[in-house]
């Protein structure tokens, strides 16, 4: 049933928002802009209910969460009182939402259905980046001078702390769930956690720096890391974290997400582009660079639904909104 509610999901997206022309042949076309209202300030992650199409978004500069419903094009509330938001994840196992706030450090807890609050839990430094562990029923929250804090959603407690050299910025678990990457740009590194041994090894970063964004290319067994000095997406071995390969990058990086239907890597960067790169052999290549705004540089891809939703932060000519692109063909 929930791969029927899927597909009915991403077929029900009419998007009644600021609907944009269209542009033919593109890889990325513009389909729709959602308008945030009155939200000021940087915007951090996304995360997304697919189930209930709704996107959530971190207005780390309004000290609020942004809940969008996809299938009405529009905000369908916020919910102020947070402290920075970060890091936003959905978790389906236990139908809530963590909410991870730099502020006070904290981690908010909210029920999936109606969002109201049902927990917190105190990490004491900022509580950043939030990935969701399914094979372990478990969520791991960035957070401090260098720690993933394991937190058991079911019982809303912290049961342990995975120890790095600096603090996490954006880490990832491999495909066969052995393995989490982390980027640790304060260290000028990267650190893999063995999860079955409980030790971290380091990675080389052949002198770049600045690594924040990262995803996992399951279809190539690769780690990718994007650095923003110099501008650069290596593409790392999850076996032996050897360099396989490295294409230059649009400036300001902080999201990069695979499409495995079409073996692209999308790279999000402030300085107001997508970079859109097709994978082959023997590593990645430029296919085009999408325009958006200046310091649009937090994304998401939903393969579920086949979009690309961007946060534009407010501007000089340009409200807050949240862009939806979709991949063609």
């Amino acid at each position: 049933m929930l791969a029927r509610s899927i597909l009915l999901a991403a077929a029900s997206l009419m998007w009644p928002a600021t609907v944009v022309a269209q542009t033919a042949g593109a890889p990325l076309v513009l389909e729709a802009e959602i308008p945030l209202g009155d939200v000021s300030g940087r915007i951090d992650h996304l995360s997304i209910d697919v189930k209930r199409q709704r996107l959530f978004v971190a207005e780390l500069g309004n000290n609020s969460l942004g809940v969008i419903d996809l299938a009405a094009g529009k905000v369908l509330r916020r919910i102020d009182g947070l402290s920075e938001p970060q890091g936003v994840a959905y978790v389906l196992f236990t139908d809530s939402v963590f909410v991870a706030n730099a502020g006070d450090g904290s981690v908010r807890v909210l029920r999936g259905d109606d969002l109201t609050p049902m927990g917190r839990i105190e990490l004491g430094d900022d509580a950043d980046n939030v990935r969701v562990d399914a094979a372990r029923n478990r969520v791991l929250v960035g957070y401090g001078k260098g720690a993933l804090a394991v937190i058991d959603p079911a019982s809303q407690t912290k049961t342990a702390d995975i120890h790095l050299k600096a603090h996490p910025e954006g880490f990832q678990i491999d495909e066969t769930g052995t393995q989490i990457f982390v980027n640790v740009p304060d260290a000028r590194g990267i650190e893999v956690v063995d999860l079955a041994a409980g030790s971290t090894r380091p990675l080389p970063t052949q002198g770049a720096g600045s690594n924040f964004p990262m995803s996992i290319d399951a279809e190539e067994h690769r780690v990718l890391v994007v650095f923003r000095s110099p501008p650069t997406l290596m593409a790392l071995s999850i076996q032996d974290g050897h360099l396989a390969a490295t294409v230059e990058t649009c400036g300001d990086a902080d999201d990069v997400f695979v499409d495995p239907k079409r073996r692209r890597v999308y790279v999000s960067c402030g300085e107001g582009v997508i970079d859109v790169l097709e994978s082959g052999e023997p590593g990645y290549r430029q296919l085009t660079r999408v325009p958006t705004v200046s310091g649009a540089r937090t994304s998401l891809f939903v393969p579920e639904l086949d979009r690309r939703f961007v946060a534009v932060r407010t501007g000089s000519n340009q409200p807050a909104a949240v862009w939806v692109f979709r991949p063609t063909p």
